[in-house]
């Protein structure tokens, strides 16, 4: 299994959109940048990701599943950009935001501080334990 971020401001796409999705999910459409878009090409189903709020709340606030595998961005007519589905798996009991993150010497290397602006990145597995963890989930 593979760890991934997806972030998303509140106010366009919130943690509470994603769980009325229900079961079936949602697409992570929309995304137009290259590296992030090769990363959902990387993604099979039953990856976990964390659910990041940017802007005002940066915070790690929940988990989803891959639950379709790459397709062809439904929002867009143009062959280059595809997308995956992601469904709600449960919320962080307590979210983690982007300044604990920092603080913690083991997440140092983690792609949301060294590349802060993709929006679909990848996590280690460790770095998904101690975010866990953190969040009061056992990874």
């Amino acid at each position: 299994m593979a760890y991934w971020l997806f972030k998303s401001e509140p106010s366009t796409w919130s943690w509470e959109d994603q769980v009325a999705k229900g079961a079936t999910g949602e697409e992570w459409d929309g995304v137009r940048n290259y590296q992030a878009r090769n990363n959902m090409r990387a993604m099979k189903l039953g990856d976990r990701g964390f659910f990041y709020h940017s802007q005002k709340d940066k915070a790690v606030v929940g988990i989803v599943e891959i639950c379709a595998e790459a397709h062809p961005d439904s929002t867009i007519d143009d062959e280059r950009w595809e997308c995956v589905d992601i469904r709600a798996v449960e919320p962080l009991p307590r979210p983690v935001t982007l300044s604990e993150i920092r603080e913690h010497p083991d997440l140092a290397e983690m792609a949301l501080l060294k590349n802060s602006r993709l929006s679909v990145q990848p996590v280690r597995e460790d770095e998904w334990q101690i975010v866990c963890a953190l969040g009061g989930i056992d990874p």
